[in-house]
């Protein structure tokens, strides 16, 4: 990782953020999901956010597939950053690719390149938009319930 994550106190109504630069390298992968832990870990204690069990897994495997995707596909650097905003996080994976992901069509024998259907399949929302160098793809994953619904409990109190 070769960015500053970074994330501090904020006054009221300030959203809370981080984000880091990669290169495509072995590791970054690994190092996308424990930036995504350590900002939802910072999220819940220093900042009281009701984040669920369920949310950090999903936003770790959102994290996981979006910049596995611009480490695989994309030349040069990419950049994910994470936001917290209100009931959710904002996740959002910069590459260098112009070209849009397209999900693809159900197959049961397709081995891998499921990524963006999953993405999409756990996400609140999901958009791309191609970018001046590149494009960006945001995922909104909801950080207070669990997959039935029912109110998340805060594990770090």
């Amino acid at each position: 990782m070769n960015g500053a994550a970074r994330m501090g106190d904020r006054p009221s109504g300030e959203r809370v953020r981080v984000s880091a630069q990669y290169e495509g390298i072995p590791g970054d992968i690994a190092r996308g999901r424990e930036l995504a832990r350590g900002f939802l870990a910072r999220a819940r204690t220093a900042h009281g956010a009701r984040v669920s069990d369920r949310a950090v897994d999903v936003v770790q495997l959102v994290v996981s597939e979006l910049l596995t995707n611009a480490c695989k596909y994309a030349p040069g650097p990419s950049t994910v950053a994470l936001e917290l905003a209100a009931d959710r996080v904002e996740v959002t994976v910069w590459d260098s690719e112009p070209v849009l992901p397209v999900p693809g069509a159900p197959d049961p024998d397709r081995v891998g390149r499921h990524g963006l259907e999953i993405v999409m399949a756990v996400c609140e929302s999901f958009e791309v938009h191609r970018e001046q160098v590149g494009k960006r793809m945001r995922a909104a994953v909801g950080l207070a319930e669990d997959l039935h619904g029912t109110p998340a409990l805060d594990r770090s109190a």
